[in-house]
């Protein structure tokens, strides 16, 4: 359920509606994308790729040190509450962003970035938690279907109110949009009571001090020692760090593409990623599937190539229907691989481990750093090329580096551990 809450905040905020938004409230016309960010130039779509760098950057930074107070002070729920209410207070702020209060509107888009990827953290580590190890791919799997379910009702509305905005009272789409940001923070925080009431929380032993505060780097630095002598465990880490570069990048990025480099409007954009988010439900639960029956690596070799193709087809995309096609694809191994990545990693973990939130985190923090890897470049190539066509490129690269190293992998066989 904690799924369903936040994953509007995925779908509303990083990919559709507000990119569109964004773009279209800081373009001075056709030709002129040049904003101006507290005294500096810069092309608004490289500065809403920097931001997210930026936010991912801040919580790759931070969470090493909440996971380790977390575990040794027994605040896991707390946390995960305290970011929660951070990024969807963001959300509802983003109501007021007009385009021309820049950046007050990056601030809040930075912030809802931040508040979701650290609750994150939080909920991932539940997993080895509250399910046995044979369940980890399933119950994975049907999370992320979850939120693909609940973010697609909430964007359906929200498409609805932009396209007729009259109905509810509203004076014209951007008001619309502006609205659906307010009601994806109330949608985020309101349906977040229902995992905040039963996931377990571990009664606290320990009041927060310096030496907690330092414990989460401690516990950081022994994953980290851990990990170095674990080659599986180190190869995984590796591969996932350049897909996911990959991955997150398309997630973040792909409706910017669509309006920069197709001129799609934004109701075909909205539909390019419902469609993501209808197939990717599907494919969420075939590679869960798949990963039970014929093991995670062959289905994350399966998808990763998948995402090699789609990143050098979208090179040489030019029409509408071209896009579509290209978006179901994306939708079929989207909420696959990080399922399937997500379970990967639990079957990875030390068995005889308790420390689960620090091993997320490290998880998480590998996953951050993806993302400001992979969305600095992206903007980094635009803004020397003058076109995201160049940036698909060398995303296709980072996967292309993944696989290396995901070939190297040997995970556990469930059947064995159960024995």
């Amino acid at each position: 359920m904690y799924d369903w809450a936040n994953s509007v905040y995925s779908l509303v905020i990083t990919s559709t509606i507000f990119p569109v938004y964004f773009n279209s409230v800081t373009s001075q016309g056709e030709d002129n994308d040049i904003v101006t960010f507290f005294g500096f130039e810069i092309v608004n779509t490289v500065l809403y790729s920097w931001s997210i760098s930026f936010s991912f950057l801040l919580i790759a930074l931070i969470s090493p040190l909440l996971s380790g107070m977390a575990d040794s002070g027994g605040k896991k729920l707390a946390f995960m509450k305290i970011f929660a209410v951070i990024g969807a207070s963001s959300c509802i702020g983003l109501y007021f962003f007009t385009g021309e209060n820049l950046e007050y509107g990056i601030f809040c888009s930075v912030f809802a970035s931040v508040g979701y990827a650290g609750s994150i953290v939080f909920y991932n580590a539940f997993l080895p938690e509250i399910s046995t190890f044979d369940e980890y791919d399933v119950l994975s799997a049907k999370g992320f279907s979850l939120g693909y379910l609940g973010s697609v009702i909430l964007l359906v509305l929200n498409l609805v109110m932009i396209q007729m905005p009259e109905l509810f009272f509203l004076k014209d789409g951007g008001e619309a949009a502006r609205m659906s940001f307010l009601i994806t923070g109330l949608w985020w925080i309101g349906f977040s009571l229902i995992p905040f009431k039963y996931l377990p929380e571990k009664p606290g032993t320990k009041k927060i001090s310096t030496s907690l505060l330092l414990s989460g780097y401690k516990e950081i630095s022994n994953v980290f020692r851990e990990v170095r002598q674990r080659g599986d465990l180190k190869q995984f880490l590796l591969s996932f760090l350049f897909y996911s570069m990959g991955v997150q990048t398309v997630m973040y990025m792909a409706a910017s593409f669509g309006d920069k480099e197709l001129k799609l409007s934004g109701d075909k954009l909205i539909i390019t990623i419902l469609i993501i988010q209808l197939v990717g439900i599907g494919g969420s639960y075939f590679f869960g599937w798949l990963s039970k029956n014929y093991g995670n690596k062959l289905s994350l070799c399966i998808m990763v190539f998948i995402w090699i193709g789609i990143c050098i087809a979208a090179y040489f995309v030019h029409s509408e229907y071209e896009f579509y096609v290209l978006a179901f694809v994306v939708g079929l191994v989207m909420g696959g691989i990080q399922a399937t990545s997500r379970s990967s990693y639990s079957k990875l973990i030390p068995g005889e481990t308790e420390d689960t939130a620090s091993y997320f985190s490290f998880y998480d923090v590998t996953e951050k750093l993806a993302i400001v890897v992979g969305t600095f470049s992206y903007g980094f190539i635009e803004e020397l090329t003058g076109s995201m066509r160049e940036s698909s490129l060398i995303l296709a690269g980072f996967f292309v580096i993944g696989m290396v190293f995901l070939y190297k992998v040997t995970f556990p066989n469930h059947k064995l551990v159960k024995a």
